[in-house]
């Protein structure tokens, strides 16, 4: 063995346990061909009884030494690395240099590229909407332009990948980027050589009164500008007359651990705990309130669902633990495992997870491992457990007290809700089901957007969207868009999903003016059960 390789087996622990899995795919082919062949010799190792790492090292000393053919490491490490990481838990994982980037860019809540937000309704990026000061907007992109190519690519109607076409629009803050749109009313292409630069990325969706008292907030992720964002909102809503809050986690996956702290602790007392985790390398670790929040007097619903992960049920835990809300929705994911990042010097990483985190309570936020654990919520749906209460697992040996008020809450895996929100089929139709399955929503709103550009973007209030859109007639101009799509509807589908409908198309629309995602969940929240919940225990 030579000095180099010596070197890099004496590197911590960790390294070595990585670095000794990448003998596994060749020892298959090695044994293989050991058992076919006829040696003059045998060699027995002696393996200690507490050898822990001792026979794969051993194996890659072995390999290093003996092995037959020149050895890619690299190749075999990229390959192996995954299946290391993921033989010990569903959720750490290897990040090769690329993926690694885009991870950490999702988080960091800014990016370096042109500044605009785009659709790709029928295999054509639409400009949905230009980031105000951005570097499209410096040089003339405007909603509703038409990406037709990048550089020298082509990437109109050549079925070209979404994340491709990102990859070719982001990049170094300052560098320069040539892109050809096509623009409504505009016989030639139009040519823009835009200069990057850093792009803020909101993690907070929306933010608005549902009533004279009660604010909505939408947070999508938690990323590292998501407290800051959500004190902006908080100040602008309680100068608006709000009261009491809907704080919505519905489909929030999680992110940073530290602004759902910072963010619960904006509700609670002094010396609240909030949460605290633990793992067999990892001593408890507590976090608990520190008192200062400005909505301690706020009433307080947070939304949760089977996609609210990681983060958002360490904030939800901690208001349900410490009584100081009420949750509202569906059993939430079940994540909560502590990934701690280690970066290696070739830009790639992993998610190690060192601790588990725990409620207030007690209860363990993580949900088991299991042969189906990748399909968990898939047999949430089989059970039952979408529609009704009862169908959701309760062990009384996890049955755990809330701090204020000794409430019975359960662990097992996620957080269960206070008040229960069944998922809701009313209203769905065929022709609802087809629309949804081809999209047609989408397709339609960006063409309608196109023809109505000026109208739409001089529009700054929901009254004046209101009355723009009172003068169109969307029915009618659905169902025939929908007709040259091959999708008919029936009257008796109409009146089951038209009022659904016509709501979609509103909010849909709404994005393509300055209203932006406040005016697509403005519309969208009119046909949700949980918000109409909300609204009757608010009362």
């Amino acid at each position: 063995m030579d000095t180099k390789f010596k070197e890099f087996v004496r590197n911590p622990w960790f390294i070595t346990i990585i670095l000794v899995v990448i003998a596994i795919n060749v020892v298959g082919g090695l044994i293989g061909r050991c058992s076919r062949a006829k040696y003059s010799r045998q060699i027995v190792y002696n393996i200690g009884s507490d050898n822990r790492w001792q026979k794969l090292l051993l194996v890659l000393s072995q390999i290093e030494q003996n092995y037959v053919d020149t050895i890619n490491y690299k190749e075999i490490s990229e390959k192996t690395l995954p299946l290391l990481l993921q033989s010990l838990d569903p959720h750490s994982v290897y990040l090769p240099p690329k993926e690694l980037e885009q991870a950490e860019e999702s988080l960091q809540g800014n990016f370096s590229g042109i500044g605009i937000e785009f659709n790709v309704p029928q295999d054509t990026a639409v400009v949905i909407n230009v980031i105000a000061g951005g570097p499209s907007e410096k040089v003339g992109i405007i909603g509703g332009d038409r990406i037709i190519k990048v550089e020298d690519r082509v990437v109109a109607g050549v079925n070209f990948n979404q994340d491709s076409l990102i990859r070719l629009l982001r990049g170094p803050t300052g560098s320069k980027v040539n892109v050809e749109v096509k623009r409504n009313g505009e016989v030639a292409p139009i040519h823009f050589t835009i200069k990057r630069d850093i792009i803020p990325v909101k993690s907070l969706d929306a933010s608005f009164m549902v009533t004279p008292t009660l604010g909505y907030i939408k947070l999508a992720k938690f990323s590292r500008t998501s407290h800051s964002e959500f004190l902006e909102s908080v100040k602008e809503l309680k100068q608006k007359g709000m009261k009491s809050l809907l704080f919505d986690l519905r489909g929030n996956p999680g992110g940073y651990m530290d602004q759902a702290f910072l963010i619960a602790n904006e509700f609670l007392e002094k010396d609240d705990l909030i949460v605290y985790m633990q793992g067999t390398h990892r001593p408890r670790e507590e976090y608990k309130a520190h008192g200062n929040g400005v909505c301690k007097d706020i009433k307080l619903f947070v939304a949760i669902d089977e996609n609210s992960a990681s983060s958002s049920e360490i904030l939800a835990g901690a208001i349900q633990d410490n009584d100081r809300g009420t949750l509202v929705g569906r059993r939430s994911y079940g994540k909560g495992l502590v990934q701690e990042p280690i970066y290696f010097s070739d830009s790639s990483g992993i998610r190690l997870t060192v601790a588990r985190f725990y409620t207030p309570s007690g209860r363990c936020i993580q949900k088991p491992y299991s042969l189906d654990y990748n399909y968990d919520i898939l047999s949430r749906y089989s059970h039952g457990e979408m529609q009704n209460v009862d169908s959701i697992p309760k062990n009384d040996s996890l049955a755990f007290k809330t701090i204020k008020k000794n409430r019975t809450v359960y662990g097992g895996g996620g957080i269960i809700p206070d008040v229960f929100i069944p998922i809701d089929t009313t209203g769905v139709s065929q022709f609802l089901i087809e629309s949804n399955r081809k999209s047609l929503q989408l397709k339609f709103t960006s063409e309608f957007a196109d023809i109505h550009r000026s109208s739409l973007s001089s529009i700054k209030t929901v009254n004046e969207f209101e009355r723009f859109i009172s003068t169109q007639n969307l029915k009618a101009q659905y169902l025939k868009y929908a007709e040259s799509q091959g999708v008919k509807c029936s009257e008796k589908d109409w009146q089951e999903s038209g009022d659904i409908l016509i709501l979609q198309l509103k909010g849909l629309i709404g994005r393509y003016s300055p209203l932006d995602m406040d005016a697509y969940y403005l519309y969208i929240l009119q046909i949700d059960n949980l918000l109409k919940k909300v609204k009757e225990l608010n009362r």
